[in-house]
């Protein structure tokens, strides 16, 4: 007898289940209003109490994001040795422009801090403008390339009787090129660097001011013949100024003066003598870290241990 194979029943296909849910009714629904509007206002009390906590703790140890001081360093000539006092070696400078920028400074322009002086603005944290005084020619050939490399801004404080006539000044045609980098700004320094205590002590009294009033007026007026710019800052002559020559600078169309007191420039502070430090061949590490703002380095740069 032979065996048939038995055939299996194909499985009929599972009908669709509808699962039917009841809708909740009025007062469920407000109970879960409720419960929802409840979990939102204990987020939100929550944030504002976090928000409350981190502003005290801001106030009570200074804002980083905000300057409170700044520093404005002056330079005068470069080169491959510090064949004096006024010069600073040209790889000096370049190692001081890397510290500021591995350590969280901001290079900032000097009419920044001349705004800041007088309450009209803010700056960054650790806020340093860079200027450089008496048109050297070392300002075009040494200076230039390291400013073009960091774009940063700098003020030139120029005497013009110098310039295009002594052997150790620019030329008109090198202010024009720095000037066209739109990096420099090109600013007065009197018109040929007198001292004006020396001048006083010589002249009369009405002789001393005609004396003044050229050297400030002068200048300004050559300068903004030369490079078509507006001239309004003053960097004082070996850093000497009294109330009579900040009467007549004021008087000549200047808005801002700067000395030589090696401190840092905040406000509240006479806006017509406003301190630079002058830089020294000698100010790395540490020694260049002194002259600069002290407040909290922003979070990722560098920090010198001391």
């Amino acid at each position: 007898m032979l065996d048939v194979p038995h055939r299996k029943r194909r499985a009929k296909p599972a009908l669709p289940v509808t699962i039917l849910r009841s809708r909740p009714g009025k007062d469920a629904l407000r109970e879960r209003s409720r419960a929802v509007s409840s979990g939102v206002s204990a987020l939100a009390f929550l944030a504002l109490a976090t928000a409350f906590a981190f502003a005290k703790i801001a106030a009570a140890q200074g804002s980083p994001t905000k300057a409170t001081s700044a520093t404005i360093l002056v330079y005068h000539r470069f080169g491959p040795v510090a064949a004096d006092s006024m010069t600073v070696r040209t790889s000096v400078f370049a190692e001081q422009l890397r510290f500021l920028h591995e350590h969280g400074y901001t290079v900032v322009p000097l009419r920044d801090i001349v705004n800041f002086v007088e309450g009209h603005g803010s700056l960054p944290a650790r806020a340093v403008a860079i200027t450089a005084d008496d048109g050297h020619r070392t300002v075009f050939t040494e200076m230039r390339p390291l400013v073009e490399r960091y774009r940063i801004p700098v003020t030139l404080f120029i005497y013009p009787s110098a310039i295009s006539n002594a052997r150790y000044a620019m030329t008109w045609e090198q202010l024009k090129q720095l000037q066209a980098t739109g990096l420099f700004e090109i600013e007065s320094h009197s018109y040929w660097h007198p001292n004006f205590h020396v001048e006083k002590s010589r002249l009369s009294a009405g002789d001393y001011q005609k004396f003044v009033e050229m050297q400030l007026l002068k200048s300004r007026q050559v300068l903004e013949r030369r490079v078509g710019s507006h001239v309004d800052l003053l960097a004082w002559p070996f850093g000497i100024q009294d109330e009579e020559l900040i009467a007549a600078a004021r008087k000549a169309g200047y808005v801002a003066g700067f000395t030589l007191e090696r401190r840092v420039a905040a406000p509240p502070q006479n806006v017509m003598a406003i301190p630079r430090f002058l830089v020294r061949d000698c100010d790395v590490g540490k020694d260049f870290e002194a002259l600069l703002p002290r407040q909290p380095a922003p979070k990722g740069s560098r920090v010198l241990r001391k």
